[in-house]
This record gives structure tokens, C-alpha cells and sequence, in this order.
């Protein structure tokens, strides 16, 4: 007994000492005010103890919110990082087809996307030889094609950015490959005065990647300079 008083002496000096020592534990302190109230007895509120409950539930959706924010932090912080190494990637060719040969190897690789198509709007019918060397990255498709394709049969104004899964009539995008890819981010393409427009297409197998309550500034941005790059081939 002489023992035990003695530990108990020892316990309650330390604690004396370095009260923080049961402030900074959450779960002593719950326990704390659990005995309290059964000290207290069951017809007796404690208001204290209540208001206690409730910043303890404000504090945690606040860690949650404040966790929340840091992570969107780190992944728009990511994205950006992404857009940019893609973009001087993009800008490091000094001749056409390997402009638009590296925009479906490196520059698909960086974005982490499973397929890159560029459309081109023509007037013209016959087969540029061009096309059916880059047939898997670039095609052609009749005037109005770009702005149908992005409206996706909705009669809204058209988004320069559109986020969503695949369409049926894809495959005159994609072409073969439009049997697995399911989602896509379509992006419309200014060519400069007198031109018609085109549109970037970037295509994943994940459903998910790409969805219409995402932002949308940075793919914006990498349209824009993308339209610019063209702009100076087309020249």
C-alpha cells in the first residue's frame, strides 16, 4: 500500500509539474470530463461540458477543411508544374511532323493522358500525304465539325475547354483507339483570322480523369499556347 501511495505521489508531482502533459492528450481529457459527469450525476446538465462537444466538432471540420485546402494546394501546385514541362516539351521541335509526332509521344507522356489527337478543319477532299504519315495524331474533318463536336448535341453556348466522357461519334476523332478511351478533355483551337478553327483532344482509358466539375484554367492556358504555336506553322 506504502508502495502504491508512493507511485500515486510520484504520478500527481509529475502532473502538477506539467499539466500540458493531460491538456495535449485528447482522449485523457474526454475521459476527464466522462468521470466528471458521472461524479456530477444524471440530473445535472453541463453546459460546459455541451459547449465543449460542440468546438471539439468544429475543431475536427476544421482540421478537415484546413487538410482539404492544403491538398488542393499540393495538386493544383502538381498540375501546373505538369502543364509547364509539357509545354516547353511542346515548344522544342524545329520542324512540323516532329512538332506533332512528340505532341502524341512526350508531350501525351507528361500530361499523362492515353492519346493526343489534333483536328484540322478543311474544305479540301484529297488525301494529303502528310495526313498518312501523321494519321495517328492529326486528322481532318469537314467545316462545323469542331464547333458540333464540342456542343456534343446541346444547343448551350460552346466552352473553349470541354471536360466529359466520350461521345458515341468519337471515333472520327479517334479512330480505332476510340473503343477505350472513355473520357476527354476537347479543347478549341483560335488558328488565326481567315483560318478555321481547330481542336486538341486529349483522351484517357480512366472513365474519371477527365470530368465536367473540374477546372479548366490551366488546360486553358495550354490551349492558348498551343493555338499560337499553330498559328506558326500555318504561317
Amino acid at each position: 500500500m506504502a508502495e502504491t501511495a508512493n507511485i500515486a505521489a510520484e504520478l500527481r508531482d509529475k502532473l502538477i509539474a506539467e499539466p500540458e502533459v493531460i491538456l495535449e492528450d485528447r482522449d485523457l481529457m474526454k475521459a476527464l470530463i466522462v468521470a466528471n459527469e458521472r461524479a456530477m450525476g444524471a440530473n445535472i446538465v453541463d453546459l460546459r461540458g455541451i459547449a465543449m462537444e460542440r468546438l471539439e466538432a468544429r475543431l475536427d471540420r476544421l482540421e478537415d477543411t484546413h487538410r482539404s485546402v492544403i491538398a488542393a494546394a499540393y495538386e493544383n501546385l502538381a498540375g501546373t508544374n505538369q502543364i509547364h514541362r509539357a509545354i516547353l516539351r511542346m515548344l522544342d521541335p524545329i520542324g512540323f511532323e516532329e512538332f506533332l509526332k512528340d505532341l502524341g509521344g512526350e508531350v501525351a507522356q507528361i500530361l499523362r493522358v492515353d492519346c493526343v489527337r489534333l483536328v484540322l478543319e478543311t474544305r479540301q477532299t484529297d488525301r494529303d500525304p502528310v495526313l498518312q504519315r501523321l494519321g495517328d495524331v492529326l486528322c481532318v474533318a469537314e467545316p462545323g465539325f469542331v464547333e458540333s463536336y464540342l456542343a456534343g448535341g446541346r444547343s448551350a453556348p460552346v466552352r473553349p475547354v470541354v471536360l466529359r466522357q466520350t461521345l458515341p461519334e468519337s471515333e472520327t476523332v479517334y479512330g480505332r483507339s476510340g473503343d477505350w478511351i472513355r473520357s476527354e478533355a476537347a479543347l478549341r483551337l483560335d488558328l488565326g483570322a481567315g483560318k478555321l478553327p481547330g481542336m486538341l483532344v486529349l483522351g484517357a482509358e480512366d472513365p474519371h480523369q477527365f470530368r465536367a466539375n473540374q477546372g479548366t484554367d490551366l488546360l486553358g492556358f495550354f490551349a492558348g499556347v498551343f493555338e499560337r504555336a499553330m498559328r506558326r506553322w500555318l504561317a
